[in-house]
């Protein structure tokens, strides 16, 4: 059986550790002096060499060659994700006592540390509060957040950084060669940027590449990771400031269809947004593509991936009916207004008088332009408003009637009333005021419950629905 790449490449000496030399040189100088500390805690991302340099640090302390083969009585190590509680760790106290065999000194190393639970952490403090001579503790965690102060306070701290996308480039390449890997430059840089900070992930992707084929090439790195082709990511990415929310809509789709991920798409358009951001290729106005990289990074926390995705990206085209509408020549005044179509089609017209800066009067037919702007741009308001029934007192006054008071309270938020009078303001050209109001003849309504007309089970559908905030209570 082959041994796996990154076992066959690990570190075998300081000198050989990639991009910690803030590590790697410290310890050379303490060892030199033979300024030896009792405890060392190695934090950092996995992948980039703690367990590697504490194994070889136990070894250059006893003056012993290392090797990956290399077994030593004196040298323990200790999984703590499996060896996590106090019965362990006191069993560990009692041995500690017990002089090393042959070497200098007795070294345990205890990885991923942080799995410990509270009382073994109180147990192992007690050791480290009074540690004999001849043991030396090299703690490693990748959460160095979960470890008690107590315990942090009585090591040597170091951190270790993520690698480099040069750093992973250097190290592959210098593998390939001895290996007689053939890769393209360009798919090289691809397992470089995509092994988030990692050697030993970066040499396991190169150890399924060459599985593929020879030579490995860009297309061959991306089927392996699960990536869209760039040129998908470019053909979204032009869609995003256009016109065409359908094709935008279809060809993210065809995508998925295709097993694309959502969160690598979004990762690669975030890449994509911010290289013309730092390129400034959209002039100094970057405001629309740092709003939307912003979002493209929250993809992963979402419960639904390409539902969120769709959303942002769609949020972010310049619909018709929001973008300025050049304004046609004037018209005699005494000449009637004339209705201007927008270029899609399917949203309804918007009168001219309201896009030209003449107040229009608020009417049925500019409430159903309201809310059909509303669906395009905020669509879960919009889902609140079209339940309520509208009247108009005067051409400057909106009431809104809702049978149900918790789409009153959802409406009565500042931030989505601000929403609301902007989008009416912005199509009638002047302010109108929003009334809300509540049907109280609705025996569904707080006001009403326990009233004659009411049955007492109503209270139970009024808890509901306040509960689920929003959910409409149907009849059977």
């Amino acid at each position: 059986m082959g041994q796996a790449l990154y076992r066959k490449y690990r570190s075998k000496s300081l000198k050989d550790v990639l991009g910690q030399e803030h590590v790697t040189t410290t310890l050379q100088h303490a060892l030199k002096q033979g300024e030896i500390s009792h405890a060392y805690l190695f934090t950092g991302p996995r992948g980039v060499g703690k367990t590697s340099v504490a194994r070889i640090l136990a070894h250059e302390i006893n003056n012993l060659p290392y090797t990956d083969d290399s077994m030593h009585i004196d040298i323990i190590e200790i999984d703590a994700a499996s060896n996590r509680r106090i019965d362990e760790i006191r069993d560990l106290r009692d041995k500690v006592r017990v002089a090393p065999t042959s070497a200098k000194y007795k070294v345990y190393i205890i990885d991923e540390v942080h799995m410990l639970t509270k009382e073994a952490f109180n147990a192992l403090l007690k050791t480290l509060e009074e540690p004999p001579e001849h043991v030396v503790f090299i703690l490693a965690t990748t959460d160095v957040h979960k470890l008690p102060e107590t315990i942090i306070s009585r090591t040597q701290r170091f951190h270790f950084r993520p690698a480099s996308v040069s750093d992973l480039e250097k190290l592959l390449t210098e593998v390939c060669k001895k290996e007689k890997i053939s890769i393209d430059k360009d798919a090289l840089i691809l397992l470089a940027s995509h092994s988030d900070g990692s050697y030993r992930d970066c040499l396991s992707l190169l150890d399924q590449a060459r599985n593929y084929g020879s030579p490995i090439t860009e297309e061959i790195v991306e089927n392996l990771l699960g990536l869209p082709p760039l040129k998908a990511i470019d053909a979204i990415y032009s869609l995003l400031f256009s016109n065409n929310p359908s094709e935008l809509v279809k060809t993210l789709n065809n995508y998925f269809n295709q097993g694309f991920q959502a969160t690598l798409i979004a990762k690669q358009l975030s890449d994509r947004l911010r290289s013309a951001i730092i390129n400034n290729e959209a002039g100094t106005d970057n405001t629309d593509r740092i709003k939307l990289t912003k979002k493209l990074i929250e993809t992963p926390t979402s419960n639904d991936p390409e539902r969120y995705l769709e959303i942002v990206l769609l949020d972010t085209i310049k619909y018709s009916s929001t973008q300025e509408i050049e304004p046609e020549k004037e018209t005699p005044n005494d000449a009637p207004a004339q209705d201007v179509q927008v270029s899609n089609k399917k949203d309804k017209p918007i009168k001219k008088s309201a896009v030209a800066g003449k107040p229009a009067v608020m009417n049925t037919q500019l409430w159903d332009d309201v809310l059909s702007a509303l669906k395009k741009k905020h669509n879960t308001l919009y889902g609140i408003v079209r339940m309520a029934t509208a009247s108009f007192p005067s051409d400057d006054k909106l009431q809104l009637t809702f049978s149900f008071a918790f789409h009153q309270k959802r409406l009565n938020e500042s931030a989505n009333r601000r929403l609301l009078e902007s989008t009416i303001n912005e199509l009638t050209g002047r302010h109108i005021e929003v009334e809300f109001l509540l049907d109280t003849t609705n025996p569904q309504n707080p006001s009403s419950v326990g009233t004659k007309e009411t049955p007492k089970t109503d209270e139970n559908l009024t808890a509901i629905s306040n509960i689920f905030s929003g959910a409409e209570l149907l009849e059977s």
